[in-house]
């Protein structure tokens, strides 16, 4: 049984998964907003949120525990100086999940995830068929 299992493993190992969510937290962080899948855009949301409280603590364990997950210090920085800051007032609820709709190919609801701060309303946003 799963009860109390809320690991959502998106048909991949534990490592690839891992490298994934880290990916799509750095490409959040430089892009401010990522198209992706609806059940990877909910794994990824729950990740981006983790950092953001790690870089409003801003400390230096903060910033070692955040490169120790996403791997990339150059986006941990942009984490801890550009995007933290902003949501100082904030307790949580950073980012956003907007449905744009299902995928040509294979059916797969399609979303947007951006942070909540820089948002651009979802009519401007460009649906690729």
């Amino acid at each position: 049984m799963r009860h109390l299992k809320k690991t959502v493993k998106l048909g991949r190992t534990g490592a690839h998964r891992d490298a994934m969510l880290a990916n799509q937290v750095c490409s959040l962080i430089a892009e401010r907003r990522i198209k992706t899948t609806i059940s990877k855009a909910k794994a990824t949301q729950a990740l981006a949120e983790k950092m953001v409280t790690l870089g409003k603590a801003g400390t230096l364990s903060a910033r070692r525990q955040a490169i120790a997950v996403i791997k990339q210090p150059d986006q941990v920085k942009a984490l801890f100086e550009k995007i933290a800051p902003g949501f100082a007032g904030r307790s949580g609820g950073y980012t956003r999940i907007t449905k744009l709709g299902q995928r040509m190919s294979d059916a797969s609801e399609m979303v947007i995830l951006e942070w909540v701060e820089s948002a651009v309303p979802a009519a401007e946003v460009e649906v690729q068929k």
